[in-house]
């Protein structure tokens, strides 16, 4: 089964959501524009149910079924990114310095697609969970929404979502068993010496050589203490000291993420970066303290629920345009809370060759919207079959 035909039908009405959504592209949980907008289209829909400022700008959307049944969760996010956007397109963001830079705005134009074919069939048994989320890049919308108690208040039985993939076959759905995305931490390393002039170096205890050998040597926690079947990337991305070239500072600070799948990788990651931080301010004689920050958890997909996932993708796009054992990627994704809390599964849906996410020349693919609407609808007509 391709494309459900409704679905197809909508195409432009769905694009033009997108488009819309993406001239206004908003951070974090400050999603209100983008969720009035949602809130509009679902009430034309005729949803059963609409509840808002759930984690600020949230919704969660219910749609009734025929008969009695559990409840399936679709989720969707809606923030953008704090970058300048350079597509040059006629719809480009009108919010100066934020942009759709990964998609957001498709991701909430393919669940309103299914949103509105939902309520027109209702070709499904108990209720659909349609959960639009504020803040996955920054603040961690959907760990705030769990903690809001939409699992229990909505009684979500299982959940799924779908982020688009460039550089993936066009159409192409791409999941896995088990961790498919990173956990995200952050660390935060200052060192503080003693400065003076730069030609005289001896009187002064320099932390920006400290840093330096510092930033080499958090490497072999990769390269010497992790056994290497297990995945870890530690990447330093900034460095900031000094103001001139004749002047020796006083501190310097280092910032950078680490990404595990593993518990026991992550706790070993934190010894051993705070044993080579106290050892180099011991032998360079100054001070350094290390502030590790956890971020979000893995992203972990549960058997049952991605293997049902791959089937129904099997039905859209073909049995060749899924891939269900993908390598893991080591991004992050704040779904990982909602995934701790209920099952589910998470799929990435191939938009074909473009600038990558997060990228200032990135721009989301329309064709793929009635795709992934379409998943999401033969999803719940597959997971609650009407009883004969």
């Amino acid at each position: 089964m391709p494309v459900v035909n409704r679905i197809a039908d909508m195409s432009a009405e769905m694009a033009g959501w997108r488009q819309h959504l993406h001239t206004i592209p908003e951070l974090g949980l400050e999603c209100h524009k983008t969720a009035r907008f949602v809130a509009e289209r679902l009430r034309e829909f005729g949803v059963d149910a609409l509840h808002e400022g759930i984690a600020k700008t949230g919704i969660v959307a219910i749609i009734e079924g025929r008969g009695e049944g559990p409840t399936i969760g679709l989720r969707a996010d809606m923030d953008g990114l704090p970058i300048t956007e350079e597509t040059g397109v006629a719809y480009a963001s009108t919010h100066e310095g934020k942009m759709h830079a990964c998609g957001h705005d498709g991701h909430t134009a393919m669940l309103l697609g299914a949103a509105k074919y939902l309520a027109e069939t209702r070709n499904f048994a108990g209720r659909v969970a349609l959960i639009f989320q504020p803040a996955e890049e920054f603040g961690g919308g959907g760990e705030v929404m769990v903690q809001e108690g939409i699992m229990d208040q909505f009684d979500i039985d299982q959940v799924f979502a779908i982020h688009n993939a460039p550089g993936k076959v066009f159409g192409s759905f791409n999941t896995r068993t088990g961790p498919i995305m990173a956990a995200a931490d952050t660390f935060h390393i200052r060192i503080t010496g003693k400065g003076g002039h730069a030609a005289r170096p001896h009187d002064t205890v320099d932390p920006v050589v400290a840093a330096c050998s510092l930033v080499q040597a958090l490497q072999t926690i990769v390269s010497r203490n992790r056994n290497p079947l297990d995945q870890l990337v530690i990447s330093v991305t900034q460095i900031h000291t000094g103001t001139t070239d004749n002047v020796i500072p006083s501190e310097c600070y280092i910032n950078g993420t680490v990404r595990t799948f593993d518990n026991a990788v992550q706790v070993l990651v934190v010894k051993r970066m705070q044993e080579i931080v106290d050892g180099h301010a011991a032998s360079f004689g100054l001070t350094a303290e290390l502030e590790f920050e956890f971020g979000y958890p893995p992203t972990v997909n549960h058997a049952a629920q991605a293997e049902f996932a791959a089937e129904v993708a099997g039905e859209v796009a073909g049995e060749a345009g899924v891939n269900p054992d993908i390598d893991p990627v080591m991004g992050a994704e704040d779904f990982s809370y909602m995934l701790e809390a209920r099952p589910g599964a998470y799929l990435m849906l191939g938009q074909g060759e473009s600038a990558g996410v997060h990228h200032p020349k990135y721009n989301f693919n329309d064709e793929i919207a009635p795709i992934g609407a379409s998943f999401f609808a033969r999803l719940v007509e597959r997971a609650q079959p009407v009883s004969a």
